[in-house]
């Protein structure tokens, strides 16, 4: 099993940023994908951004150049820095993770608890 652990969400004014991270455990033999995905109240989930076991980056339009994904490879972490926030960014933040379990080929998607983000004044 993978387990995914979030924190860093909160209260923050419009303009305001945040740092979110996320923490991957379990029988993992390697993390292949990791990202942030997030849903706002009666939203559907919507992907906010990935990064690959090589590095490359996905976002959504609505947060590129706002926020930045990273990762910790060593310590099987993600972060979301998000800077420039807005109220619609307003959502349950969930951390995802494509992990390869040790002793199998197989791969599982984890998702993570959520931690809140609100951006009001």
């Amino acid at each position: 099993q993978v387990q995914l652990v979030e924190s860093g969400g909160g209260l923050v004014q419009p303009g305001g940023s945040l740092r979110l991270s996320c923490a991957a455990s379990g029988s993992i033999f390697r993390i292949d994908a990791m990202g942030w995905y997030r849903q706002a109240p009666g939203e559907q989930r919507e992907l906010v951004a990935t990064v690959n076991s090589g590095g490359s980056t996905n976002y959504a339009d609505s947060v590129t150049g706002r926020f930045t994904i990273s990762r910790d490879y060593a310590r099987n972490r993600v972060f979301l820095q998000m800077n420039s926030l807005k109220p619609e960014d307003t959502a349950l933040y969930y951390c995802n993770a494509v992990a390869q379990m040790s002793g199998t080929t197989s791969y599982r998607v984890a998702w993570g608890q959520g931690t809140q983000v609100t951006v009001s004044s």
